[in-house]
């Protein structure tokens, strides 16, 4: 990564000659997913009030290309030769995405891992993101309620390179071992968090096999859009279906009766108390060795962005849901998790 620490060198550069010591409110933000996609977009809505809230001197969403560590490498390293000084990265890779982090460091440009966490050690500050074990097992709780804790049910979830559909195939197939009995999860369809596949996959699914599926868990965005859509096409209301996430499709299929209800998650959250915490510790912040960290698999510097369940009886008001989340997490963060001067 020889250009990338060039590029770093360059962007200090700049900065020292500018001033000496970087000042909080020379703080610019980058807010980087893995790839595109439309769970993502919510940050670009949460650096556009940081900015405005925080005072901040710049706070971007930058998207990569492409669903490749070497793309999301290629544009963090362009976004800090413009003077980006502080990163929300979603991890293109548990581990490989450490060694960006390290190089970040290095410069003394601190990131935090938003959405997906990094494995430790790492050089994140801490994650942030939705607790997916939690969501996707509270998820299947719903619709094994919905099922009488009973049935097949099948399940659609993301990319295998994500570090957290693994996490939500366990948090799923945990949740129907507790039933006792009465359900199983006849089939697993992943890799499908984009348009194409999740429309071939699922279609051809409940084509082949719907008659004998009962349930339908989907714990990504795509297709749960796919899953609600498919539903609707062929009518069927008699299969139960918990989704994810708030695309349009899915409210309006909770609506009309076609979806049992969602999980949501709070992707503005993350964006704009990240955004928030890199902020602080610009301005001489350091993360508490004590804070209380939530510990998952990958990483013992987890805070949980928040999640919860809407069904067709609230799911008119879901916003207001994850507004309060987040301003409830906002009311005690710097106390709760930072050690700041003065």
């Amino acid at each position: 990564m020889i250009r990338f620490a060039a590029a770093l060198a360059s962007a200090a550069t700049i900065c020292v000659a500018a001033g000496g010591a970087w000042a909080a409110s020379d703080t610019k933000v980058a807010l980087v997913p893995g790839g595109p996609h439309p769970y993502f977009a919510a940050w670009e809505q949460a650096a556009a009030d940081a900015k405005r809230d925080f005072g901040l001197a710049e706070d971007q969403y930058k998207v990569p290309p492409k669903w490749e560590l070497s793309a999301q490498n290629e544009l963090i390293e362009s976004t800090v030769s413009q003077g980006f000084n502080a990163f929300g990265i979603f991890p293109g890779d548990a581990v490989g995405t450490n060694a960006t982090m390290q190089e970040l460091a290095g410069f003394g440009v601190p990131s935090i891992a938003l959405a997906g966490c990094t494995k430790d050690p790492t050089p994140a500050l801490f994650c942030m993101g939705t607790d997916v074990a939690r969501s996707a097992y509270l998820g299947t709780k719903e619709l094994l309620k919905a099922l009488g804790n009973k049935g097949n049910i099948a399940h659609f979830t993301g990319f295998l390179v994500d570090p957290n559909t693994q996490l939500r195939i366990q948090a799923v197939e945990k949740a129907v071992a507790e039933a006792g009995g009465g359900a199983k999860v006849v089939q697993v369809i992943a890799d499908i968090d984009a348009p194409q596949p999740a429309d071939e996959k699922i279609n051809a699914f409940l084509a082949a096999q719907g008659k004998g599926v009962d349930g339908i868990i989907t714990t990504a965005w795509v297709p749960s859009v796919v899953a609600a859509t498919s539903l609707r096409n062929l009518g069927d209301k008699r299969i139960k279906m918990v989704g994810i996430d708030h695309d349009e499709v899915v409210l309006k299929a909770i609506k009309d009766g076609y979806v049992h209800g969602t999980m949501l998650q709070n992707p503005y959250g993350q964006g704009y108390i990240g955004s928030y915490a890199l902020n602080l510790v610009r301005s001489g912040c350091k993360v508490k060795a004590d804070a209380p960290f939530q510990k998952t698999a990958q990483t013992d510097h987890f805070i949980d962005s928040g999640t919860a369940f809407v069904d067709a009886s609230s799911v008119g008001t879901y916003q207001d849901k994850m507004k309060a989340v987040t301003k409830e997490i906002m009311t005690d963060f710097k106390a709760k998790y930072l050690s700041c001067p003065g």
